[in-house]
This record gives C-alpha cells, sequence and structure tokens, in this order.
C-alpha cells in the first residue's frame, strides 16, 4: 500500500451525528401503499445535485438539490438540512410480453445511472428486466396564459357587399398567378384580423421534461441486474445472469459482448453474475462478482472476449471447509468503488468487506452485518430470506460505509475508528437516531 493510501485511512474520521432530513413518497393517513409506488432504485448524480428515484410501476421522479450554495456558505453547525426537491415524474417502462419465451416482462425499476456530460445536460440510463432506456431530463420556460379573447366575425351589410365585389373580381381578367394579388392579399389580411385572438402573458415559469432518446433492447437473454457508466462517458456495460455486455450511448442497435459465463451444458452452471461496475478513473478496467463470493477485475485491452480475469478477490474464510449455507451466503448483491478507485466495497449476506485493489489475499476489513442469524440460516432458508439481497455505498471521502438491514435499520461504519460495530439507525420520521447493537438486533423479523 502505498503512503498516501495508508495516510489516508490512518486518521480515524470525526464523528458523525445523523439526523433526520427528509421523505420521498409519503401515503396519506389511512391510504394503503400501493405495491407500484414501492421505491426500487434510487441514483445520485456525481455532484449530488440531482437525485432520481425509481419504483416498481416503471416511473421515474428526479429531485434537485436545495440551496446547495448556502448551506455551503453556511457554518457547519447550523440547523439546516440538505433537502432535495420534486422536478418531475416521467413513465420510463411499460409491462410487456414476451411472446417469444411466453413471459410477463415487469415495468419494475431495476437500475438508475446518471451519465457525465461536459456541457451540463442531464441524462438517466435506467432499466427494468430485459430494456435499458436513455432519457434527457431538460427545462423548458413555459408561458403562463392569464387572459383570451376571442374576436368573433359580424356578419353585416358591408360582408355582403364585400362579397359582391368578390364576385366582380372573378370577372377580371387573371393575373400570372390566376387572380389579382393584391385583392386576394387584403381579403385574407382582413379575414384573419376579424378572427384576431388576444391573449396577455402574466409570467413564464420553467418546467422539466423528459425524452427518450435512446431504447437498448433484445440484448439479455436473462434478467439485468446492473448498469455502469464508463469513465470516457461514452460507453456503459450492462450485466445479466450469465454476460455482460458494452454499449455505445450514442449506439443503440449494436453491442459487444465482453464476458460471457454461459456453459455449453447448463448443468455444468456453477455460478451467475449478480453485480458488475466500471472502474470510476480507468476507462478499461471492470470488476464483476458472482454468486460464489468472487470478484473478477479484468481489463478489457487485454482480449475482446474478458473471460480471463486479471485478479480474483476471494475472502479466505470462504477457502475451508463448506456447507451449503455457506455458499448461499457468500453470494454478493452488491459492489461499490472508492471514488479514488483504490479500494472497492462488497456486500454479502452477512458482511460488509473493504478490499484493497493492490492486494487481492484478504479485504482490509470486514463489518458483521448480519452475525446474530447466523445460527438461524435454516430458518432463512425455509421462507427464502437468505436470498434478500442488500446494497451498499460510500461516502465521498471513502471513509464511511452504510448498508441496508431487516426492520427499517441502516447499519453505518467508519474505516479507522477502532469500532468494528457501527451505527444502527432506523429509517424513521421519528427514528432512535442511534440504536444498540443489542436492541436493533430484536427488531429483526425473519
Amino acid at each position: 500500500m502505498s503512503s498516501s493510501s495508508r495516510d489516508s485511512f490512518s486518521s480515524p474520521p470525526p464523528p458523525l451525528d445523523w439526523k433526520f432530513s427528509q421523505v420521498f413518497g409519503e401515503t396519506a393517513p389511512g391510504e394503503d401503499l400501493q405495491d407500484a409506488d414501492v421505491v426500487s432504485s434510487v441514483g445520485f448524480e456525481n455532484s449530488g445535485d440531482y437525485l432520481a428515484v425509481g419504483d416498481r410501476g416503471g416511473r421515474v421522479t428526479p429531485n434537485s438539490f436545495l440551496n446547495r450554495n448556502e448551506l455551503e456558505r453556511l457554518d457547519s453547525t447550523f440547523a439546516t438540512h440538505p433537502e432535495y426537491q420534486y422536478k418531475t415524474e416521467f413513465q420510463s417502462h411499460e409491462p410487456e410480453f414476451d411472446c417469444l419465451k411466453s413471459m410477463e416482462i415487469e415495468e419494475k425499476i431495476n437500475r438508475l445511472k446518471w451519465c457525465s456530460t461536459s456541457n451540463g445536460s442531464l441524462f438517466i440510463l435506467s432499466t427494468n428486466d430485459k430494456t435499458i432506456k436513455l432519457w434527457k431530463v431538460k427545462e423548458k420556460k413555459v408561458k403562463k396564459v392569464s387572459e383570451m379573447e376571442h374576436h368573433s366575425v359580424v356578419c353585416s351589410e358591408n360582408d355582403l357587399l364585400s362579397e359582391g365585389s368578390f364576385m366582380s373580381e372573378l370577372d377580371k381578367p387573371p393575373t400570372t398567378n390566376g387572380y389579382n394579388l393584391d385583392w386576394a392579399e387584403k381579403i385574407a389580411k382582413d379575414t384573419l384580423s376579424s378572427q384576431e385572438v388576444q391573449t396577455k402573458i402574466t409570467h413564464t415559469e420553467e418546467a422539466t421534461r423528459a425524452n427518450c432518446r435512446k431504447v437498448y433492447a433484445h440484448a439479455h437473454d436473462f434478467n439485468i441486474n446492473s448498469i455502469s457508466n464508463n469513465s470516457d462517458g461514452e460507453t456503459f456495460i450492462s450485466s445479466d445472469d450469465l454476460r455482460i455486455n458494452l454499449w455505445n450511448l450514442e449506439i443503440s442497435g449494436q453491442c459487444f459482448n465482453i464476458i460471457d459465463m454461459k456453459p455449453l451444458n447448463m448443468e455444468d452452471l456453477t455460478e451467475v453474475i449478480t453485480v458488475a461496475e466500471f472502474h470510476p478513473i480507468h476507462c478499461n478496467l471492470l470488476a464483476y462478482s458472482s454468486s460464489r463470493g468472487f470478484t473478477r477485475l479484468v481489463d478489457m485491452r487485454q482480449s475482446a472476449i474478458c473471460d480471463h480475469s486479471a485478479r480474483i478477490l476471494k475472502d479466505a474464510e470462504y477457502h475451508g471447509s463448506k456447507s451449503f449455507f455457506t455458499e448461499l451466503i457468500a453470494s454478493i448483491s452488491d459492489m461499490k468503488f472508492t471514488n479514488d478507485g483504490q479500494h472497492i466495497l462488497i456486500r454479502d449476506y452477512m458482511n460488509l468487506k473493504l478490499w484493497d485493489m493492490r492486494m487481492d489475499s484478504s479485504p482490509v476489513a470486514v463489518f458483521k452485518i448480519h452475525e446474530h442469524l447466523r445460527p438461524k440460516l435454516s430458518d432463512l432458508y425455509n421462507d427464502d430470506s437468505i436470498f434478500d439481497k442488500f446494497e451498499c455505498c460510500i461516502s465521498g471521502d471513502g471513509l464511511h460505509f452504510a448498508t441496508g438491514s431487516y426492520s427499517n435499520n441502516l447499519r453505518i461504519f467508519s474505516h479507522g475508528v477502532g469500532n468494528e460495530e457501527g451505527i444502527t439507525i432506523e429509517a424513521s420520521k421519528n427514528p432512535n437516531r442511534s440504536l444498540p447493537v443489542s436492541s436493533a438486533l430484536e427488531k429483526i423479523n425473519c
């Protein structure tokens, strides 16, 4: 490990004070929560100025950060919390039916990713099980009309006289274009003026609209589980259970298969891909994890098909004796790179593990999430809870990590403070800010 890397993890991070900030999608008292309204994916824009929320109904809701400049000027002890404001909502996906496979395709949004652009435009990649779409979110100025008045055409003697003049004009010799042009233009102008519409504009407002720019479809036989943007700003990857495809953002009709784990005989299948992620800095590097607990780091410069991994991250804990449940809980559900690209955070069912990209022998830190559930693995298997997936995230400085748990609990850890237990926060409008681990475990509902 380099000296700069050691220094970044040697000094303990400052203590964090967690406070309730905001709720998205509140329901009215007595109103039942609809399945279509359940949030299925969230995604922050790189700067943090925008947050997109996807739900099971196939809708995407972008939100913008309020008063960022003002908050940065204020002292850190000020009581104002960050807040995101609703911008717009659009229907990203609709339910479909695959006639070839006789199966329904849900509209649920699996993943959301913001695309980095040089001109400040906002683009979002959204995907359900089969189809990826690229959306452009832009603001337009809309004029508000306060008054509209129509002038009706009045039928009078003058109208009859003008009709007579019209008939007399027909008897005149035609010009090169058929009739006297000056007279025809005069009649048309008089007719339009008699039907003039007067409007008064009070003010203009900025309205946000989303337009679908590209549709990337028919490239995955299995359900898409992840998408990831490349640092080059031109390409992205999409992965399903057995394949990873490389796309160009401007080309929706063609992609390149860079990883194919499908065996010739499906009975020989031993693992599936669970998540894939591009390196945040080097556009040629990517990582993907599997259901066996492996994380493979590959370099796309080595070959067109990246089946031969450059490096494999596998915890020595699973090198020894294995049981049926050991392999199930080893399945990796999420993976994130730190912003500097030197570390990678991996979440399996039981643990959160921090790996150094230059050291593949063992993780540099292991945070226990569900260790208390180890004696109950058999019960968890019987009710399918052992297959639950949990995501993870990393703070901008790479020192703090958060991941989900049961019973609305959020587990937060900091590397280098000597407290491997972390803290537990309840995701509630009236949270008990820091729950002891013992009390948090009593609320776990398996």
